[in-house]
């Protein structure tokens, strides 16, 4: 070979890797529904079966001390914008019909992720749940989504796609449009939209938001799981079987990803919105607009989840109800099997993917988050001193380990994480002090936080 042939060689060769390192990474959303804090194998639980959870933490990066919220809204909202849900108009429960009046939706002043990543050249799909309100005037579509097909409210049955509290509504949308699927299997659906949207853009720059309705009840799993979880006592049974159910999904998922060989280029997202339910529901009326009978039970059977020494459940503002699974895989920039068990929130995942992106954070917008990479790749300190959360007239602030709970009629509870039994002590009248200092640390959260009027 001449020399000039040769120097040609390691030129291309050198030009091929800077564009490899130079290109920006496709970002794979997978956003769970109700999965408690310790429920994947690689977090404790060695009675689940989810192979495809664990490979992204294998692969990945995972958090042992990841906060979203205690229910579904406000969670989507932390995660969407990087910001304390309260700023965004998302501190109580969103417009859930399309047809019905207008009511709370998230602001469409709020910049979400979905549109810094289309301002910088990025294609935009959201399969799934939204619960960000149900107005067609508002939604993922006028929030930097390219494409939308899913439920646009709370939670849904997977067969009939009706939600079912009250007397019910049906609830299945591609973008503002009504779509009729009855029999289909709602995770599946939104699966197969996933898999043919990563087929039909693998040659462009995607974001992918793959937001699950399950394990979510009702707890309607793939059949295929019920001979493994035969001999689990109820309700871990049941809701073992969604959990893999939802992994089962995850792993065609990744799958794509590697038959169409993106894998090293994307930024794929594991994350819960909250704890585990321990819900019971029943069909209260004759006449419900799904066709279910009165009295058909749809709930989450009391809850089966695993949260070890935490207590609680979605819902509320113990460990258990917020404090859940949470990883990132990137093969070509993250390290793989890393374990940080700093304090990080769902508000951290919309700096951190613009960082690992580059893509500047958009003018004028103040993050309550901040980027991960430090975290992830030089071990840095939690980037928080105190954490706040709120829902409605519940709310919560931790500093250190302890954590004051607070709700209607000025009720309070001051607990502590480094309890032997953590939480389940009430330590208001002893510490007055502590009590003194977080309520001061909230109400001024709270003034920082409320929209000017």
């Amino acid at each position: 070979m001449s020399r000039f042939l040769t120097a040609s060689v390691i030129l291309l060769t050198l030009l091929v890797t800077a564009q490899a390192a130079e290109r920006k990474p496709n970002v794979v959303i997978l956003f769970t529904d109700d999965q408690g804090t310790l429920d994947v194998n690689c977090y404790g639980s060695t009675d689940l079966y989810t192979p495809s959870m664990d490979r992204i933490a294998a692969e990945g990066v995972r958090f042992t001390q990841a906060y979203a919220h205690t229910v579904c809204c406000p969670a989507r909202a932390m995660f969407m914008t990087g910001r304390y849900p309260q700023r965004s108009n998302v501190n109580h429960w969103t417009q859930g019909n399309l047809k019905s009046p207008f009511g709370r939706n998230m602001d469409l002043s709020e910049v979400t992720l979905a549109e810094a990543l289309k301002s910088a050249g990025y294609k935009t799909a959201l399969f799934g749940k939204w619960h960000l309100g149900a107005a067609a005037t508002h939604g993922p579509t006028k929030q930097g989504f390219d494409v939308f097909f899913g439920h646009r409210g709370g939670f849904i049955d997977n067969y009939n796609h009706f939600f079912l509290h009250g007397k019910g509504f049906h609830d299945l949308y591609r973008g503002t449009t009504e779509q009729f699927r009855r029999g289909e299997y709602f995770p599946d659906l939104v699966t197969d939209e996933a898999l043919r949207y990563i087929e039909s853009n693998k040659d462009s720059l995607f974001l992918l938001y793959l937001a699950f309705n399950i394990p979510h009840y009702p707890e309607q799993g793939d059949v295929k799981f019920a001979e493994r979880y035969k001999d689990l006592p109820m309700p871990r049974r049941s809701y073992a079987t969604m959990i893999s159910t939802t992994d089962g999904r995850v792993g065609r998922v990744l799958a794509k990803l590697d038959e169409l060989k993106l894998t090293d280029d994307t930024i794929v997202i594991f994350m819960s919105d909250n704890g585990h339910s321990a819900e019971h529901n029943t069909i209260r009326f004759d006449d419900h607009n799904s066709g279910l009978r009165k009295g058909h039970y749809y709930g989450a059977h009391g809850g089966g989840g695993n949260t070890g020494k935490w207590r609680g459940h979605k819902g509320q503002f113990y460990e258990g109800g917020i404090r859940v699974p949470a990883m990132i895989r990137y093969p070509r920039a993250l390290p793989k099997g890393v374990v940080r068990g700093q304090a990080v929130t769902a508000c951290d995942w919309m700096p951190t993917v613009l960082d690992l992106c580059g893509v500047a954070k958009p003018k004028g917008v103040t993050f309550d988050g901040s980027s991960l990479v430090p975290i992830i790749k030089d071990n840095a300190p939690s980037h928080y001193k105190v954490l706040h959360w709120q829902w409605h007239l519940q709310w919560a602030v931790r500093e250190g380990d302890w954590k004051l709970i607070g709700g209607p009629r000025d009720r309070v509870e001051l607990v502590n994480l480094a309890d032997p039994e953590p939480e389940r002590v009430n330590h208001a009248k002893q510490r007055p002090e502590v009590v003194k200092r977080l309520r001061g640390l909230h109400d001024a959260w709270v003034k920082q936080v409320s929209p000017t009027p």
